[in-house]
């Protein structure tokens, strides 16, 4: 797919509002959707390329560097002979790259009207915020429990404890005149089958942990999930969560494109796109992650990521154009986010301690985490509707399904694969069914 939009104007900033936060404040009052591509490369000049395509992008633009797996896991010598072999990573190593090399790839490029974020998945993102930290980056994602349950086998104290210094370190560059930003992972728990009052859940109990540790400014994510209404009232229990216990935080909403399994054929994985799009307009979130036609086959390139921002730009312009009021339910996800923060909160006043008590009650159990501190006893299912619902809470302080038995016995094993492609297979199908004729039996062919 090519696009011959040209890039809108960017939005100026005023004094007093530079940084990632002020850029995606000065987007919401001109009604505009921020989105934002996951891309990183090891070689800089290659990284300068991908943000220089993203700034040039027809969209309203933030900057990423996506760090490599060496860095995020601490194994910098690695990282140092990948370079020097000139092997490529999937990422940017930010702590291996010299801060004057880290300088170059974003000079002129990074500025109060084209912010960058770093993204990681380190439980020990030490390294990490101290590059940062030389290079006066102001933004950045994660969480204590979000970036080690799903991808490290770390004790979750400990990362916790790495997480409250590295929050600490971060805050203090508002010394500088910066506004630290911090965005939750929490709200994106294993991409799928985690249904969304956990999700909510641990949103709001990273972006406390965050306040606790003296960040000021954060996002909170929520990644999009099976159902669109269940979205819709997941994110609007996330907003009123927001707003009652983080009233002293400048705060904003992020939505991810699905982070499950993705859809194989270029329709379907535009279509989701535009699911997610819509989605993020039609609840007021300020920021979309996209994804690409690419994800089900490889590591998109520079060119894959600025037609998904492109499209996606296209469709939340649509979307505003024509707008139409969701309708919310109140399937009660509010009342169950809130059921397991207050569950945690009141453990302690520490929220990285609670946190970490929690989980070794299983008043916090992440389903089909394997995670040693993970209880592993609570489950998801989706429904014949296709909501994403509880199976078996565990010890989660929330009530049981109805008939917990019947529903925990249909998640066999072949039924969690079916379930983890419930989504790709929906939308490859709506591909096809929407498809012309002659492509439906060109894909079959």
């Amino acid at each position: 797919m090519t696009t011959t939009a040209t890039a809108p104007a960017r939005l100026p900033a005023p004094d007093g509002a530079a940084g990632f936060a002020g850029f995606v404040s000065r987007a919401r009052a001109a009604g505009l959707l921020v989105v934002q591509p996951r891309m990183g490369m090891s070689d800089p000049a290659v990284m300068r390329q991908g943000l220089l395509a993203t700034r040039g992008a027809a969209a309203h633009t933030v900057g990423t560097l996506t760090i490599d797996s060496y860095t995020r896991v601490g194994d910098d010598a690695a990282a140092r002979a990948a370079l020097a072999a000139g092997t490529a990573l999937n990422g940017y190593p930010i702590a291996t790259h010299s801060p004057d090399t880290t300088r170059g790839v974003l000079r002129g490029i990074r500025d109060a009207d084209f912010p960058v974020q770093v993204r990681h998945g380190s439980a020990d993102p030490t390294a990490i915020f101290r590059a940062m930290a030389a290079l006066g980056l102001d933004a950045t994602e994660g969480g204590p429990v979000s970036y080690c349950l799903p991808y490290s086998r770390m004790p979750l104290r400990r990362s916790i404890a790495n997480w409250a210094r590295s929050c600490e370190l971060f805050a203090g560059a508002a010394r500088s005149g910066i506004t630290p930003h911090l965005e939750t992972f929490g709200g994106c728990l294993l991409g799928q089958l985690c249904p969304p009052g956990l999700l909510v859940a641990m949103s709001v109990l990273e972006a406390l942990f965050f306040r606790q540790h003296g960040i000021r400014s954060v996002s909170l994510s929520y990644a999009q999930q099976t159902d669109r209404a269940q979205d819709l009232e997941a994110i609007t229990a996330l907003r009123r969560l927001a707003d009652a216990l983080l009233p002293d935080v400048d705060r904003h909403i992020v939505v991810y494109t699905y982070m499950g399994v993705y859809p194989y054929t270029p329709g379907g994985a535009l279509a989701l796109l535009d699911a997610a799009t819509t989605l993020a307009v039609d609840s007021g979130a300020e920021r979309l992650i996209v994804k690409t036609t690419a994800e089900a086959h490889r590591i998109p390139t520079i060119a894959e990521n600025v037609t998904a921002m492109e499209h996606a730009a296209a469709a939340a312009g649509r979307a505003a154009a024509n707008p139409v009021p969701p309708h919310i339910e109140d399937t009660g996800i509010h009342d169950e986010a809130l059921a397991i923060v207050a569950g945690v909160l009141e453990l302690g006043s520490d929220v990285g301690a609670a946190l970490a008590e929690a989980f070794a009650l299983g008043r916090l159990d992440v389903p089909y985490c394997l995670h040693p501190d993970n209880a592993g006893r609570a489950r998801g299912v989706i429904d014949g509707d296709g909501r994403l619902q509880w199976a078996d809470t565990g010890a989660l302080p929330i009530a049981q399904p109805a008939d917990v038995r019947r529903a925990a016995g249909r998640m066999t094993s072949s039924g969690l694969l079916t379930s983890l492609s419930h989504v790709a297979r929906a939308f490859d199908r709506l591909a096809l069914d929407t498809a012309p004729a002659h492509l439906c039996l060109e894909t079959t062919t």
